[in-house]
């Protein structure tokens, strides 16, 4: 008898972590099966659910702050590497007469840049968030398209698929770079050179 208690509450605990049925939001996920990114192997991916609804605003939402923090990425991983092979800007970062290469680079150069600098930065990144990382126009082709009828570097006279490949490289290049900052600054932190010899 003792046994069949215990079956049955543990029969009882694990149904606890059966998955639910999810008839109505996987008809939802499939509502982004063909959006850009979906690509084998893992096809769309939503481990968190964030879009299980289908609520295309919200994915849309998602996908801007994604190419963006994306493109934010790529930047840094170039940055960072330029300055580790001893590479810098040319003169003084303040009027003192500190120069960009007394910083160093990683994360030592964040932190031996002073106040004054460090809300520069935070300045100048506000400034592009506000009034140019964004569809100002209207024109926008896509989420995350910033041209504004400005700047074109030739996209308008590429065919809608040759477009299709360009955003699609964009975003995976994106997600590397999310993933490859990381792993520099964690390496950083733990000592771990991120080259052999260096």
């Amino acid at each position: 008898k003792m046994k069949s208690a215990i079956f049955a509450s543990l029969l009882a605990a694990a149904s606890a972590f059966a998955p639910a049925s999810q008839k109505a939001s996987s008809t939802a996920l499939k509502a982004f099966d063909d959006e850009l990114g979906a690509q084998p192997p893992l096809g769309f991916w939503d481990p968190l659910g964030l879009v299980a609804d289908g609520d295309q605003e919200k994915f849309d939402r998602l996908r801007y702050v994604e190419i963006k923090h994306g493109r934010i990425c790529m930047l840094g991983v170039v940055g960072y590497l330029v300055n580790k092979a001893g590479i810098y800007l040319p003169g003084d970062i303040n009027m003192s007469g500190t120069k960009f290469s007394d910083l160093g680079s990683g994360w030592d150069a964040s932190f031996a840049v002073g106040v004054p600098g460090a809300l520069q930065v935070l300045a100048f990144a506000g400034a592009l968030e506000l009034a140019f990382m964004k569809d100002a126009t209207g024109e926008n082709e896509f989420v995350g398209d910033f041209r504004n009828g400005f700047i074109d570097f030739g996209w308008d006279s590429f065919d809608e698929e040759t477009k299709l490949k360009k955003r699609a490289i964009e975003l995976n290049n994106g997600r590397a770079a999310q993933m490859g900052i990381l792993g520099l600054m964690v390496h950083e932190q733990l000592g771990v050179p991120i080259l052999p010899g260096v």
